[in-house]
This record gives C-alpha cells, sequence and structure tokens, in this order.
C-alpha cells in the first residue's frame, strides 16, 4: 500500500505492484457511461487521494 485516504480497510487505495504499476482501490460507478473490453474495468477514486500521494512523494 502507498497511499490511501482513511484508516478503514474498506476505503480508496492505492497500490504498488512489483512490476512498477499501480492497483487502485475504489468504488464501481455504475453510470460511468465508457465503453470498455469485457476484460477492463473501471474504478472512481478521489482526486485528494492522487494529491496525497503525489504530496508524500509515493508518485
Amino acid at each position: 500500500m502507498i497511499s490511501k485516504e482513511c484508516d478503514k480497510k474498506d476505503c480508496p487505495t492505492l497500490y504498488a505492484t512489483d512490476r512498477g504499476t499501480l492497483l487502485v482501490q475504489g468504488d464501481r460507478p455504475e453510470d460511468h457511461g465508457l465503453t470498455l473490453p469485457a476484460h477492463e474495468g473501471v474504478v472512481e477514486i478521489p482526486l485528494s487521494l492522487i494529491k496525497k500521494a503525489i504530496a508524500d512523494g509515493v508518485i
């Protein structure tokens, strides 16, 4: 885990992998209006989480 927005287990969180990628934990919006391939999905996270990760120097 590199950054999260709260002290609970079920809140928006960024995870770093050993492949140089990020995993994102967040809410799955139902009405995103995007056309995605069957093997892909989206999650919604607060912009403040990205800003926090940048401010903390982790991304």
